[in-house]
């Protein structure tokens, strides 16, 4: 806000008629045609409302920013100004007309376009509050509407201050109370429609629920917590859950909530959105534990009934110290078979459909990949890890890939596993559960590298050989090290800077990027690049070292066929000094 603040109020800025007029107008509209002159606006605070028809992000927060307004407008001094980014007059009047506030008129593309550039705008929607002297107040409307609603007015950097000490307050002296109940509720509800007061929960162990129903994680998830409850239950522990639902459709919220055992805030909840930003909510689902005292015990378990079920309750710290005692004993003891075997499931499946017994993988390395088909990322790494595959099995047989699939038919299975020449387990086999919680799998593709003894040895091989390819295996610590150290002994004889003619504005700097796509050649480079941090531009060594050296009048590496002199070798991406 700093810079938007230091050149909006500095001192060439504007004062409110002159970012709002032009020489032809010194009104604003209604969506009725009625013209309101800007010098009535003295006196408010006023929101610029840069937003768009087009833009569904924005047709979302209308309806809130609309709730907001009609609640201030009517009590205190606040006006929201509407600057269209829509494409056609039609489209703009369509939109406008949802909107109980005033607009530059869209015929004025001049004034619309200053202030985009005025306020920096760079995404939509964005809600710049200002004062009456076209000073910037909080350049983020829509971040603090979205957050405090009408709590936030004015909007100034001294009531931000005062919202976040209160919130912080709040925590320290948090009890049941004061997280449940609010001036007008001191109930939560039941699946029928009955009100139960907060005072009969407390005293007892709360799971608050953070949830979406319609979020697919979050019915997998409350599907694993009814079997929790339910034991809990049955074994008479004092433990309730409580659903805050941040869903925004009431029949979805009703039908979730009619499957579920537990009680719930009632839908949209006013509450709902101050208990999020209360508790720091930054995934769904959330599963808030507070203890008897009303005090927060734990800020998210639901990893923990994913990992561990009913197992770690009561969520306290001795609990989650015993339950990591046993999970370092479990990984010390890990082996192929343990990860692979279950009952008469002792088994993966090779390319002709036969059965691969995990006991013939016994003393193998082993990658475990976690893919699916409907996964563009997935399926624009398997071209390459097959070609990966392919060459450290030429250099060790002792090696073996299994595919580990999310796809959500058979028919998709089978035609992603036609492009691989590996083994997999079997379509929807039960095991791919257990081994996507061993492996913590919160997203795909994933690799995991296996020892030959069973034990992990990494969980990040994807990241390997999407640096590094086939060079990585065995993917250990050790091997990643001597990778590490060649790479430096590389770059030692090599210049820090260059000048490139594909790049005349800036010096190029040798620095570290992971993968990068070359400027020159266009072709995957890894570890070492000639970079430009504030372009972004990349050379390889080969290509930079080259135009540098004709540059400086030497010839150290040819013009034609790229073969080096002068004491360079070119291999690949990389040039070294022989």
């Amino acid at each position: 806000m700093a810079e938007i603040a230091k050149e909006v109020n500095g001192g060439d800025a504007r004062d409110l008629h002159s970012l709002l007029s032009s020489p032809a107008r010194d009104f604003l509209i209604r969506k009725n045609g009625e013209q309101v002159k800007i010098d009535s606006l003295k006196g408010k605070k006023i929101g610029l409302y840069f937003s768009a028809a087009w833009c569904g992000p924005c047709q979302r927060f209308t309806p809130q920013l609309v709730e907001i307004y009609n609640e201030l407008s009517s009590k205190v001094g606040f006006e929201v100004v509407f600057v269209s980014g829509d494409e056609d007059e039609d489209s703009f009047k369509d939109y406008f007309s949802k909107m109980p506030w005033l607009a530059v008129p869209f015929t004025d593309s001049e004034t619309r376009d200053r202030l985009d550039e005025v306020f920096k705008v760079r995404g939509i929607p964005n809600l710049v509050m200002i004062d009456d002297e076209g000073k910037l107040v909080n350049e983020n409307g829509v971040g603090v509407i979205r957050s405090y609603g009408a709590d936030a007015y004015p909007f100034t950097p001294e009531k931000m201050k005062e919202i976040k000490e209160e919130e912080e307050r709040a925590r320290r002296e948090q009890t049941l109370k004061s997280v449940l109940v609010t001036p007008s509720r001191d109930f939560v509800i039941t699946r029928d429609g009955n009100k139960v007061p907060v005072s009969e929960l407390e005293g007892k162990t709360i799971g608050l629920l953070f949830s979406v129903a319609s979020y697919r994680q979050c019915k997998e998830f409350t599907s694993k917590l009814e079997e929790v409850y339910k034991k809990l239950k049955e074994n008479n522990e004092d433990f309730e859950i409580v659903l805050i639902s941040l869903e925004d459709d009431e029949d979805a919220f009703k039908q979730d909530f009619d499957t579920n055992p537990w009680l719930a805030l009632p839908f949209n909840d006013k509450s709902s959105s101050k208990l999020t930003r209360h508790f720091m909510l930054s995934t769904l689902p959330t599963l808030v534990i507070l203890g008897p005292d009303g005090k927060t015990r734990h800020s998210n378990v639901a990893e923990a009934i994913d990992d561990y079920g009913v197992v770690a309750y009561p969520f306290t710290p001795e609990k989650f110290e015993e339950l990591k005692a046993i999970e370092k004993a479990k990984l010390e003891a890990q082996t192929l078979e343990s990860l692979l075997v279950s009952g008469d499931l002792n088994y993966v499946l090779g390319k002709d459909g036969a059965k691969v017994l995990v006991s013939e993988l016994v003393g193998k390395n082993i990658l475990l990949y976690f893919s699916a088909h409907w996964c563009p990322p997935c399926r624009a790494f398997t071209p390459k890890l097959v070609e990966v595959y392919k060459q450290i099995k030429e250099k060790d047989e002792a090696f073996e890939l299994i595919f580990i699939s999310s796809d959500r038919d058979q028919e998709s299975f089978d035609e992603y596993y036609s492009q691989m020449p590996w083994l997999a387990l079997p379509f929807g086999d039960p095991r791919k559960t257990s081994l996507a919680r061993t492996f913590k799998v919160g997203g795909i593709p994933m690799l995991a590298a296996l020892g030959p003894t069973g034990k992990t040895v990494t969980k990040e091989a994807r990241d390997l050989v999407g640096a590094h390819g086939a060079d990585a295996y065995p993917f250990t610590v050790e091997r990643v090290k001597e990778i590490e150290a060649k790479y430096t002994e590389m770059a030692k004889e090599w210049p820090e800077k260059v000048k490139h003619a594909l790049h005349e504005e800036h010096e190029l700097e040798l620095t570290r990027v992971p993968v990068y796509i070359c400027d020159q050649c266009d072709e995957e480079g890894q570890i070492w690049s000639y970079h430009c941090d504030e372009c972004d531009f990349d050379l390889h060594a080969k290509c930079a070292l080259k135009e540098d050296a004709n540059i400086n009048g030497d010839d150290a590496v040819k013009e034609g066929g790229g073969e080096p002199q002068d004491g360079w070798v070119c291999d690949g991406n990389v040039c070294t000094k022989s």
